[in-house]
């Protein structure tokens, strides 16, 4: 009988300011789901966006999460240095044939005449999928690169929200890989990150459900292995707000002051559902009582007192 594959789970953080609890719930999802697995994790400094990130906000990062016990076992090159890595699948989508420039500007995918989802997310209509040689010469700007979708529904049965299910050519349309500036996008840079680094589950916030499917029709056409998807619901503060980096409330730089790391845990915990007591725990004595059946599936509303 073949050996069971050791997890391998992943923190993606942008270092672009002080993670919020929202953050650090997902981190701590993470973490447990592989470490009560005897698995690994892989921390992955997400700064494709080199005007908003810095390598100072990187190192906070890595000091926040080990303050809160969240260690890793291997840390791989920020994105912001992988441009050759993904440059390499980029022509080996062009090859195949499935890329295209698109020089459609971001009013003209706004419009109201374009087609839009229920909430309020566009479906590129294919616009720059079939244009001439003679139409784009006529353009003076440089354009993005999309990726041709097919008919296809892509399935998931997520750890935490259940069965997904989403056809690519209706609820999303061909998407960007490349914007014009030439920077990597999210779809393409994080499948690659997360297939050369061996990782066997993706969890995150449930606002990015969405994107596993692009993901996963990435995979197929790279070759890849689908990881498992565990999209954990938002945090909202008492008040009802989603939280955020802009708002600086319940960051890390605040709580620190106020707050032990156990006393953080066992808030995440009792607030979620993977407890059933209010208490301080560490994240080690939590894994030993982690399940994915305990988390809850809609926003949570915190449950910490300052």
């Amino acid at each position: 009988m073949a050996a069971a594959t050791t997890p391998v789970g992943r923190f993606a953080p942008t270092p672009s300011g002080r993670m919020h609890l929202g953050n650090v719930f997902a981190f701590l999802v993470a973490w447990l789901s592989v470490k009560s697995r005897n698995g690994a994790i892989v921390l992955r400094m997400e700064d494709l966006d080199t005007q908003r990130t810095s390598a100072e906000f990187a190192e906070i990062l890595r000091q926040d999460l080990l303050w809160l016990g969240l260690d890793w076992d291997a840390e791989t090159a920020p994105q912001s240095q992988r441009s050759d890595v993904y440059d390499r699948y980029f022509s080996q989508l062009e090859e195949m044939g499935l890329l295209y420039p698109c020089y459609c500007t971001r009013s003209q995918l706004h419009s109201v005449n374009a087609p839009h989802l229920s909430d309020g997310t566009y479906v590129y209509p294919g616009t720059c999928r079939n244009l001439s040689k003679a139409e784009k010469a006529a353009f003076d700007r440089l354009p993005a690169w999309r990726v041709k979708v097919p008919a296809k529904e892509y399935h998931l049965t997520d750890l935490c929200q259940g069965p997904f299910s989403q056809d690519l050519s209706t609820d999303c349309g061909d998407f960007v890989v490349r914007r014009a500036d030439g920077v990597y996008v999210y779809q393409l840079a994080v499948t690659v990150d997360d297939a050369e680094a061996g990782v066997t589950e993706v969890v995150r916030g449930v606002d990015l459900l969405g994107s596993a499917p692009r993901q996963m029709y990435l995979q197929e056409l790279l070759g890849f292995p689908h990881p498992a998807y565990g999209h954990v619901p938002l945090l909202v503060a008492p008040d009802g707000r989603r939280l955020s980096k802009r708002d600086k409330d319940l960051d890390l730089g605040f709580l620190r002051l106020h707050k032990k790391a156990e006393e953080i845990i066992g808030a995440l915990a009792y607030s979620s559902g993977l407890m059933d007591r209010s208490e301080a725990i560490s994240a080690k004595e939590l894994a030993a009582e982690f399940s994915w059946k305990k988390l809850e599936k809609d926003n949570i509303q915190l449950q910490i007192t300052l």
